[in-house]
């Protein structure tokens, strides 16, 4: 056999793939793509959607060696207090909550919130690829003039009828910066999806004086639209490096909806360069009766209600001898529905008779006596009707 015959031969039986006298399909391992080629293309992932950036600002370099040793020379103080040993036996030790939130806020307490609006979307809806850590705490409040306040926290809910005047922002600052305050609607536009509605707009702010501030926006209460479920409001609070006019027109409480359609990613990038996110809150707001006044008597308009209209359930084509099917059950699938309920309540009014008490129920429904020669699904028919159950409640 010559070199030319083996070269033939083995290309022959590469190409044919026959393993055990069976014709093997698809082409040749040679030809085919690897493990690690198919798992790439599988899991592709374009950089334009799926990187992320970092738009606010960074964190604060910390020791963690020295963190770890204040942490462990605190709990070596506090198991050797004997008094706080004494206090935790007998149920009676208190924590001071203010100073632990203190110490969350000022370790993790950022991350968990950054967390948590990732979960809700936040960051995705407001700014696409961009996201930010939230290193200052934003104290908001909504007075509910009984001497109550209600908190913003991150996803609380809120109800319409809670958020009708401006609430109480407060935050740790000097005197020497400006800041910016944004109120955002990221659920509830009206004829555009990817659009939101601004809320509250105010610029400027020296300190944290927010009633010093420029407003560019008035405040408006929620109005989430009855059918749609819960609508995110959110609060940013941005830092300003300079005093900032904004290229906004002025929108007061009279001003028409349409002028407050808003953008928060296009906004913001317009302004990045002067203005970085560092404070974030939100809450959760769902339809109230309020809601219907507020587009009657403010936004002079007839209220939107959505409907979800599911559809008629399919039912496959009758069959002329269906197996284990309950008798009962398929022919009611092609029935009316007003025949069945007709039915069942003739059969509710048989006993029935104003001038005559009502026979009492029976004390043990599934120990009466049925026919022996009475078919199972009538059987079952039968005992449901008995104890209640199913669609005879229905009539």
């Amino acid at each position: 056999m010559n070199k030319f015959t083996g070269l033939w031969r083995i290309n022959h039986f590469q190409f044919q793939q026959l393993r055990l006298g069976h014709k093997m399909r698809g082409k040749p391992p040679i030809f085919c793509r690897s493990i690690k080629e198919r798992l790439d293309e599988l899991n592709y992932k374009d950089e334009l959607y799926t990187k992320r950036t970092d738009i606010g600002f960074p964190p604060e370099k910390k020791c963690a060696s020295t963190a770890r040793i204040n942490r462990l020379e605190q709990t070596k103080k506090n198991k050797n207090d004997k008094s706080l040993e004494q206090l935790a036996r007998k149920g009676i030790l208190e924590i001071d909550l203010d100073k632990s939130k203190e110490d969350w806020l000022a370790s993790l307490g950022p991350l968990h919130k950054k967390q948590i609006a990732e979960h809700y979307a936040i960051y995705e809806h407001l700014y696409g690829e961009g996201f930010f850590i939230p290193h200052l705490h934003l104290d908001i409040f909504y007075d509910l003039k009984d001497g109550n306040c209600l908190p913003v926290y991150y996803g609380n809910v809120i109800k319409p009828a809670e958020a009708l005047e401006s609430p109480i922002v407060s935050f740790e600052s000097d005197g020497n910066t400006l800041w910016t305050l944004a109120l955002t609607n990221l659920d509830g536009h009206l004829k555009e999806n990817n659009k939101e509605y601004v809320h509250w707009l105010i610029a400027n702010i020296p300190g944290n004086s927010i009633e010093k501030g420029d407003v560019i926006v008035d405040y408006l209460r929620p109005f989430p639209l009855k059918g749609t479920g819960y609508h995110r409001y959110a609060f940013v609070l941005y830092k300003q490096d300079k005093e900032i006019s904004y290229d906004l027109p002025q929108i007061t409480t009279s001003s028409p909806l349409e002028d407050r359609t808003f953008s928060t990613r296009d906004w913001y990038k317009m302004y990045q360069d002067n203005i970085t996110p560092i404070g974030l809150a939100f809450y959760q707001t769902d339809w109230d009766a309020t809601v219907k006044d507020f587009f009657h008597k403010t936004l002079n308009q007839k209220e939107p209600i959505y409907e979800y209209d599911f559809p008629a359930p399919y039912i496959k084509p009758q069959e002329w001898f269906p197996l284990r099917e309950p008798f009962n059950l398929y022919m009611d699938k092609y029935r009316d529905p007003k025949q069945i309920n007709k039915e069942y309540l003739l059969r509710k009014l048989k006993n029935e008779d104003p001038f005559k008490t009502p026979p009492p129920p029976l004390k043990f429904p599934n120990a009466q006596y049925l026919p022996r020669n009475m078919p199972s699904w009538l059987k079952l028919h039968e005992k449901k009707i008995r104890n209640h159950w199913g669609r005879v409640n229905d009539v």
